[in-house]
């Protein structure tokens, strides 16, 4: 007899339902089965056939940490493009290559960490790089582009599944698992919520990652905005994945809940549906969760819920059926691509004729990084790689280009007169990070080179200075000084890298010479008899011999030139990356003095930036100025194209490249209304405005016409290339309200187009501008509102380079007074605030609002609507201090004080007497270390 095969399950079966398919694969597992797919690493389930499964591949410019990878721009570099239809082939080509390496290696993840769509409020924020732009509207289209790119094409399966990063209001590396974002409502969402929604909104999206941060005191991990706003603005399941460690930092760093049992459980039923914490180790997790699951702190229907989620992914990326996309490695195409990208990227300040370069050039070309190809945390293993100097080489000949690093060049004496040497053969021949690694940060240093010892004449190193003291030394074949877990100095890396850096030193002043302490240990360099090594105690006193400074051959090859090529900028792993913060908008003075000797020893110097961040610069004297991010593996030639004239620029600037530090607000200072931050309400005089980049062609702009269509506004206008070459033009589309009822944006983006016109071409350009995108959130009735009235519409080069203007009249309601005899002020609702900062009122949901530090903060909340009269006012407060109630900016009607010492969420309602009637401003002064959730009125 023929054995009968046993019935395929229902989850095997494509013809049904995803959702019918996951509830027979849940039905089908045991609790401790489903708890332990609440880990990073989710064990295979032999008995049914399910393997295991890992959430979180890094590709946020191509696939990271596993090895060789396409290298496409930093991500503020894409953003700088201005242009979703290359990044979405971007991000096809990430995901294209995603699954061509998971074929050869499963240790590569399809629940791909990527976009982050953090908006760059703060350009000292040490990830910088890793977003889009500070203006929620061109983050979300660069985002959707690259989410739909990673999504792949497929009607039915996912070629990846994008998850995107940060969620929520997370600009600060300084404390970023203990410092609290104080975010008011209008930012909330007509800021931060923003660029998430509409991602969100487009399709492509498989969930979102809660940052390390708090926001309004409570940790992102147990926000309640996941359930109350993210999941509700779409009917897919959202996996959410907890950053590396967060669950964790809820106890350990937070002090927000006693037991990690009770932060288990609580970011479980927050929304988080997969726990990244202890690495590949999930017994610490499924054990929390087991416990918490037995103290009736979750029920089964909790953690269902979260696998329910992790499974519907796994489903859309066809593990369950017999889908194969066999994807693409490193294709012509791809390296085409990359190319593309870095050219599009690339964005023209300042130029008075010297670019494009004649052909005939002699080229001078200085700078540390001018023969660099930077990667930055983010980044996959270089397949290919090309600097500036490698590409205007190539375009130029050699013979044409000269070139000085302009290291200084030194020799370290130790106090008995002998120097450090390089021992021959301590070659950096490996290649950090090509063999690929589920977590980098774990990564050793080499232990099979010879360390570094002395003798009488020494091995003369390249010194640079990365800015505040920070070095690096590097020998002479081109090995990093660092050190490795034996606590020696060898020359072995091939650049400065990993989570802790192990390559950086600083000279710090000690009698007549020097210590030399290596940062990533903290100790100082000493000389034993087995070799140079960091140690506790007897360190070297060095004396430093300066054999070149970098200026002087900064001079030298600047004499026979025709024009001065500078690169400057940063490497993406010394001061401003992720867990810290830049403290300056400033070049470091290293590169300042090659800057000032090439402009003193040529007119014609151009400075090339290259960096993940703005800086603040003097471009008078300069040639010309350009800046491009970290732009990948074609980084090089893409910029010798541009200034050699074979692509017009047309890169813009994603972000305000503000003038100086002054004129920035504080890090952790989230309020861009209040504070005047971004384009959108800065007042100043920036370096360069947001949307600001030059081309080698000329543009006119024509024809602008709008009209209200429904729930629309039809917007058009004609773009004229009046220049003599092909050339991109990158046209955008403001708006300003007239005549608004609430402070509101100078101008804010509404859409734009990347359009290619050759000499003398025409294009007709037409936008629907919906009517929401004119609206703002009406803190007092707490919902988005249309304010009637004239709108400016202006189309433009960038923010400030406006050429057409037109003015729509739009209908609306009037904001209505506040109802406060009906449902009084909820603390967080304010119109205006001074010296407060907002908090958590539970632990799970609400808002309060308390003085900062020992301020007196302030609040006031505009026409407040008394009807025909009050007589008490209750406060509902937690903690000590008094609140002061006013109208209109009278003394004080009413003084409540508080004297609880129950804790932070114990309230008491107060009331006193307080007459009165029509419409007023409310004012409220808050004192003491108080916590004030609501204030009511009645009588």
């Amino acid at each position: 007899m023929t054995a009968v095969p046993p019935p395929t399950p229902p989850f095997r079966d494509p013809g049904l339902p995803v959702a019918k398919r996951v509830d027979d694969l849940l039905a089908r597992l045991t609790r401790e089965e489903k708890i332990g797919f609440l880990h990073q690493f989710a064990p295979a389930v032999e008995r049914l056939g399910v393997a295991a499964f890992r959430t979180g591949q890094e590709a946020l410019h191509g696939v990271a940490w596993m090895g060789p990878a396409t290298v496409f721009p930093q991500a503020v570099g894409l953003g700088a493009t201005w242009n979703p239809d290359l990044v979405r082939r971007v991000g096809e080509a990430v995901s294209r290559e995603a699954r061509a390496m998971r074929a050869r290696d499963e240790r590569v993840g399809l629940n791909v960490w990527s976009p982050t769509v953090n908006l760059l409020r703060h350009p000292l924020w040490g990830r910088n790089e890793e977003g889009y732009s500070e203006d929620p509207r061109l983050t979300s289209a660069i985002a959707t582009a690259y989410t739909r790119g990673l999504r792949g094409d497929h009607p039915v399966y996912w070629r990846t599944a994008p998850v995107l990063k940060h969620w929520l209001a997370h600009n600060n590396e300084t404390d970023r698992d203990t410092s609290s974002s104080s975010v008011r409502p209008r930012v909330l969402h007509e800021y931060d919520l923003r660029a998430f929604r509409e991602t969100v909104e487009a399709g492509a999206v498989a969930g979102v990652m809660p940052a390390y941060n708090l926001v309004n005191g409570r940790p992102n991990h147990v926000s309640p905005y996941l359930r109350e706003q993210l999941r509700t603005w779409t009917a897919d399941e959202l996996l959410v994945c907890s950053d590396a460690g967060a669950p964790s930092n809820l106890v350990d760093s937070e002090h927000y809940f006693d037991t990690h049992e009770e932060a288990t459980a609580a970011a479980l039923r927050a929304g988080v549906d997969s726990f990244t914490d202890h690495g590949t180790d999930g017994s610490k997790i499924t054990g929390r969760v087991r416990t918490a699951y037995e103290r009736g702190l979750l029920t089964e229907a909790d953690i269902d819920t979260a696998v329910r989620r992790q499974l519907s992914v796994r489903f859309r990326l066809g593990e369950f059926d017999d889908h194969e996309d066999p994807g693409a490695f490193d294709t012509p195409e791809h390296r085409a691509l990359a190319q593309e990208a870095a050219e599009q990227a690339v964005v023209l300040l300042r130029n008075d004729g010297v670019l494009p370069l004649r052909p005939d050039s002699r080229i001078a070309v200085v700078g540390l990084l001018a023969d660099e190809c930077k990667l930055d945390w983010y980044s996959g293993t270089l397949i290919h790689r090309s600097t500036p100097l490698e590409g205007l080489r190539e375009r130029f000949g050699a013979d044409r280009v000269e070139f000085a690093e302009g290291v200084d060049r030194i020799r370290l004496r130790t106090s008995t007169g002998a120097f450090l040497y390089v021992p021959e053969g301590a070659a950096a021949e490996e290649v950090r990070g090509a063999e690929g690694a589920l977590d980098p940060a774990l990564l050793a240093g080499r232990t099979d080179l010879p360390p570094l010892t002395t003798d009488s004449g020494g091995t003369e190193l390249a010194l640079v200075d990365w800015g505040e003291g920070v070095l690096t030394l590097r020998a002479p074949d081109g090995g990093y000084l660092s050190v490795a877990e034996d606590g020696y100095v060898r020359a072995s890396a091939d650049r400065p890298g990993g989570w802790v850096v192990q390559e950086t030193f600083r000279l710090e002043p000690h009698g007549s010479g020097h210590l030399l302490r290596h940062l990533g240990t903290g100790r100082h360099v000493s000389v034993a008899a087995d070799g140079v090594k960091v140690a506790e105690a007897d360190p070297e006193i060095f004396e430093t011999v300066v054999v070149e400074r970098g200026e002087e051959a900064v001079t030298r090859v600047a004499a026979g030139a025709d024009v001065v090529l500078v690169v400057a900028g940063n490497d993406p792993h010394i001061n401003g990356r992720e867990t810290e913060d830049r403290t300056t908008l400033f070049l470091p003075a290293h590169q300042e003095r090659l800057l000032r000797a090439a402009r003193a020893a040529h007119p014609k110097t151009v400075l090339a930036l290259v960096s993940a961040y703005p800086y603040a610069v003097e471009p008078g004297s300069l040639a010309a100025l350009l800046w491009t991010a970290h732009g990948g593996q074609a980084a090089g030639t893409a910029l010798a194209r541009v200034l050699a004239g074979d692509v017009s620029p047309a890169g813009r600037l994603p972000q305000t490249w503000y003038a100086s530090d002054a004129d920035l607000p504080d890090l952790l200072d989230y309020d861009v209304i209040g504070g005047c931050q971004t384009y959108l309400y800065f007042e100043g005089t920036p370096l360069y405005p947001f949307g600001h980049g030059l081309s080698y062609a000329s543009f006119a702009y024509g024809d602008l016409t709008a009209r209200v269509t429904g729930d629309a506004v039809r917007v058009s206008f004609t773009v004229t290339n009046t220049g003599r070459r092909t050339a991109d033009e990158v046209a955008q589309l403001y708006t300003r309200a007239v005549d608004p009822s609430v402070p509101r944006p100078r101008r804010e983006l509404l859409a734009h187009r990347r359009v290619t016109l050759a000499p003398g071409e025409r294009t007709g350009l037409a936008f629907d501008v919906p009517l929401s995108a004119f609206a703002f959130w009406d803190v007092a009735h707490g919902r988005w509102h249309l304010d009637p009235g004239p709108y400016d519409l202006l189309a433009g080069g960038s923010s400030e380079d406006i050429r057409l203007r037109t003015t729509v009249t739009l209908a609306g309601d009037p904001v209505a007074p506040r109802a406060v005899r009906q449902h009084g002020l909820d603390a967080a609702d304010f119109d205006e605030q001074s010296g407060t900062a907002i908090v958590d009122r539970t632990r799970t949901t609400g808002d309060a609002v308390t003085p900062a530090g020992d301020r007196t903060g302030e609040l006031l909340y505009r026409a407040c609507d008394f009807g025909t009269g009050v007589t008490r006012v209750t406060a509902t407060v937690a903690g000590e201090g008094t609140v002061e109630v006013s109208l209109d900016g009278t003394p004080p009607l009413a003084t409540l004080t508080a004297a609880s010492r129950s804790g932070p969420y114990s309230y008491t309602a107060l009331t006193a007497g307080f007459p009165a009637e029509g419409v007023h401003d409310v004012r409220l002064r808050l004192r003491g270390a108080l916590r004030l959730a609501h204030v009511g009125f009645s009588g």
